[in-house]
């Protein structure tokens, strides 16, 4: 089928979407820019379906023809925000006991029981609290979130041990 005003096959923008989970990066009342959460490739959409900054979508993204550079929703099946806190909680004795075997700098990554993820970071002891605030501004993070099914990340520390947790949660 070709689109008589460009000339433009409609059925290239169908062959060439898109269907998985991605972040929002970038959202103004314009465009909005998605991640994908897989693969890491950027959509930017020519138009904004009221999405905000790290929010999460799942959803069919297809390319606008004429040129086909710039996307639009297709179909949209889910819109979530994950809940990134900064707790004033401590990391969990198990936590602590695994960051005593990191060296300063190292990540050491364990699965929840159930569903999720635990991310113990060893970290300089001057430098926690910095550390914890770009774990909370980071898209990644909400990305990492996405890739794991956990709706809310809860970041820990102890400034005075050095050690950082990131617990990916499922509820």
């Amino acid at each position: 089928m070709t689109d008589d005003s460009t000339g433009v096959g409609s059925d290239v923008a169908v062959e060439n979407a898109v269907t998985g989970t991605f972040v929002v990066t970038h959202a103004d009342e314009n465009s909005a820019v998605l991640r994908d959460v897989e693969t890491a490739q950027v959509h930017t959409l020519t138009a904004n379906p009221d999405f905000d900054e790290h929010d999460v979508i799942e959803a069919t993204v297809a390319p606008e023809p004429p040129m086909g550079v710039a996307w639009e929703v297709a179909d949209l099946v889910d819109h979530w925000t994950v809940d990134v806190i900064d707790s004033d909680l401590s990391p969990t004795t198990h936590e602590r006991d695994l960051a005593d075997d990191l060296a300063v700098g190292d990540l050491e990554t364990v699965e929840r029981a159930g569903t999720g993820e635990i991310h113990v970071l060893s970290v300089p002891p001057g430098e926690v609290e910095a550390a914890a605030a770009d774990v909370v501004d980071d898209v990644e993070t909400v990305a990492r979130a996405a890739r794991l099914d956990a709706v809310r990340v809860e970041v820990r520390r102890d400034g005075s041990e050095g050690v950082l947790s990131v617990r990916y949660l499922p509820d």
